[in-house]
């Protein structure tokens, strides 16, 4: 494989720039990231609709990865509850090292190739599920030999990875690779990769949940009203559907039935 991550930065003697010139090339080479994820819709679009055929039937969705990979992986599935109004069990990152490595790096977590499989036999991984390993390199042992393990026991991968031809996209069934070249600072995958891993997740999860039915028109129907924020935004939602309802009938129907769909289902009944 190519370890295109790894590749020397394109720009030299980065600690004599201005903080304007740091600012400005870090700028122009994120740029780049977004027409490299474009080139791969056509592996994101097989791997969402998988995902959401394994969904309707009554499966998960697992992200599996090591410091900002399962960082963005567990970022990703914390969002879809609040915003979609999915059980928290639906969507579910791992991270190597477990959740204390969210906040602080575990040393020589990533290199266990047997504990990933582990963390998902703890959340009863079955066939109904797809596991998705997310690693810029595509060389994480944590990741790598999970979808081994999920390939030999049924369960459908995918993956998101930065390097061509890497060990992960071989042990995945459905694999993205976005190729966004060298980093800024050289190696250093939090940066374009990361931010293209980011971009691919959100892409995902939110065209995931278009397709399973959490989404109405272009409206968070079934949003969790966590705050008042979110309250007020159901309100003007429902009153958007319903002609003439006042803000305050509109919030009691709101919070009497728990989402912006409910409410609305329940006034039209």
């Amino acid at each position: 494989m190519q370890k295109i991550t790894e590749q020397e930065s394109l720009y030299r003697d980065l600690d004599k720039m201005s903080t304007r010139e740091l600012l400005t090339n870090i700028n122009t080479v994120d740029k780049t990231v977004p027409l490299a994820v474009e080139s791969c819709l056509p592996q994101i679009e097989s791997l969402v609709d998988i995902i959401a055929d394994k969904m309707l039937a009554g499966g998960r969705l697992f992200y599996m990865g090591a410091g900002t990979s399962g960082r963005l992986g567990i970022l990703d599935a914390s969002e879809c509850p609040p915003t979609y109004g999915v059980p928290h069990g639906l969507v579910i990152g791992l991270i190597a090292g477990g959740d204390s490595a969210i906040r602080k790096a575990v040393e020589f977590a990533e290199d266990d190739r047997v504990q990933g499989w582990k963390d998902l036999q703890l959340h009863n991984i079955s066939g109904n599920d797809v596991v998705v390993g997310i690693a810029a390199s595509g060389t994480t042992p944590y990741v790598i030999g999970a979808l081994d393990e999920c390939r030999k026991n049924g369960v459908v991968t995918g993956c998101i990875t930065c390097n061509i031809d890497s060990p992960l996209e071989k042990a995945a069934d459905f694999p993205i690779v976005c190729v966004v070249g060298p980093e800024f600072v050289t190696g250093s995958t939090r940066m374009k990769s990361g931010t293209a891993q980011k971009l691919i997740l959100n892409m995902m999860s939110t065209s995931v949940m278009i397709k399973i039915g959490r989404v109405e028109g272009n409206r968070m129907v079934n949003m969790q009203l966590s705050n008042e924020k979110l309250i007020q935004r159901g309100i003007e939602m429902i009153q958007l559907e319903i002609n003439g309802l006042s803000s305050e009938s509109a919030k009691d129907l709101l919070l009497k039935h728990g989402s912006v769909k409910s409410a609305i289902n329940a006034f039209r009944e």
